[in-house]
């Protein structure tokens, strides 16, 4: 199995008549695309604005970010069980328009959404004040229930992600990335001297607006599973939950999860890397130590020599995390963590809800209680007063002078569990 991406850099975003690509600019017509999303009952009303970067502007509170993107070539489609036809996704050809996103925010789903600034200082901390942005405003009608209104801006961000994309398809590639994906016992033929290294994917599954979607499943409802790399960063998972905006992992990060592409960066070289393993994070104890066993026992399944485990969340999936780690380490094969720390705004509490001897190697993302002031911005896309609100934010939060005093965790990725982003930590 092997996949292409085509990569479309793209310069600007404007609004105007035609949707299409033209020299580096990217024009959408708002008109025919909220035309397209209000074919969704559940949606009342849409706004469709650009925001820039280096622009005063606050997008809040923050659901969801999506690359467009569109299959050219090969099975599957985009967003498979969600948008698509559920076929497996992975190999052929995907164009990308790169430097772009599709941010999606609106009246609050859950207390655990986000805040992008696309200047000032939190503009330091979110991957996405440096993307050109198309913002889907939209307001729910009356009466809707959380999940259905959730569901509803799920589909709209990848709608409008899926429309960009098919409109400018004819779009000239500036770049591309190839990756190969070959059966385990093909790999370790291949490079049968190099170390075997797997990837254990932790995704949000707790439910109640803490959800994440494999092929159109809940991930909640699955027991760990092993999937080709290329099938996530061709669409195969994509973000449904709310949870902290800081580690959230938003479907953008799945399409670009930068462990994965390191992991092929070096591939050949100096590891084998031998796939991935998908595990959900669990609310009962019985169900930890179900997903846990069985994500210890696939890893040694495969034969591998080690793992680098990500995490998705705080708190409770930090019990999760851990139990993949001692069952994983029991079985000889070394682990890495990825994760982030609820250290308290001093940084002198306990970094993690749980901990054992064994995590012994963790790589962490940063401190997501250190807080911040966010200045005033001359415009605001969304709703301003759920700052007092959101995860990260508390009573007060949002100033007279509509500068807002929050932690790190209410923008959107600053301490991304990916990697996927600017913070860390040296030992002194």
């Amino acid at each position: 199995m092997s996949l292409r991406l085509e990569k479309v850099n793209v310069k600007d975003v404007k609004l105007g008549s035609e949707t299409s690509y033209k020299n580096g600019v990217v024009t959408v017509n708002k008109d025919e695309l909220i035309e397209e999303l209000k074919q969704d009952d559940r949606i009342g009303s849409i706004e469709i604005e650009v925001v820039k970067p280096g622009e005063s502007v606050r997008i809040i509170p923050v659901k969801d970010v999506i690359e467009p993107r569109i299959k050219v070539e090969g099975e599957g489609e985009l967003f498979p069980g969600l948008l698509g036809k559920v076929s497996t996704v992975g190999s052929g050809t995907t164009k990308t328009f790169n430097g772009m996103s599709v941010v999606t925010t609106g009246k609050l789903v859950g207390f655990q959404e986000g805040i992008i600034d696309m200047d000032g200082p939190g503009a330091d901390y979110s991957p996405f004040s440096k993307t050109l942005n198309l913002v889907v405003n939209c307001e729910p009608v009356k009466g809707l229930k959380s999940h259905e209104h959730e569901e509803a801006l799920r589909l709209a961000g990848l709608k409008a992600a899926r429309y960009i994309a098919e409109a400018c398809q004819d779009a000239q590639a500036d770049e591309q990335e190839d990756y190969e994906a070959l059966p385990v016992e093909e790999m370790k033929s291949k490079y049968p001297n190099l170390p075997k290294v797997g990837y254990v994917y932790m995704l949000q599954s707790q439910g109640l607006l803490h959800d994440t979607w494999v092929y159109g499943i809940d991930a909640k409802e699955i027991i760990p599973t092993c999937i080709y790399p290329t099938e996530v960063l061709d669409g195969a998972i994509v973000s449904g939950n709310c949870v902290s905006a800081c580690d959230k992992n938003t479907t953008y990060h799945h399409l670009n999860n930068p462990i994965i592409k390191d992991l092929y960066a070096r591939h050949g070289k100096d590891i084998n890397f031998c796939g991935v393993i998908l595990t959900n994070e669990n609310v009962t104890l019985a169900a930890k130590e179900r997903s846990s066993g069985y994500t210890a026992k696939l890893a040694e399944m495969l034969g591998l020599d080690g793992v680098i485990v990500s995490q998705e969340g705080f708190g409770n999936p930090d019990t999760d995390l851990i139990m993949n780690c001692v069952k994983i380490e029991d079985k000889g094969i070394k682990t890495v963590l990825v994760t982030d720390e609820y250290a308290g705004r001093d940084g002198a509490s306990q970094s993690l809800a749980d901990a054992d001897p064994k995590a012994d190697a963790v790589v962490t993302a940063g401190n997501a209680n250190e807080t911040i002031v966010l200045p005033p911005m001359d415009k605001v896309v969304g709703i301003l007063e759920t700052a007092d609100s959101i995860a990260g934010g508390f009573e007060g939060s949002l100033r007279h002078d509509k500068s807002i005093e929050v932690e790190l965790q209410t923008i959107t990725g600053a301490t991304n569990q990916l990697g996927f982003n600017k913070l860390g930590a040296i030992e002194a």
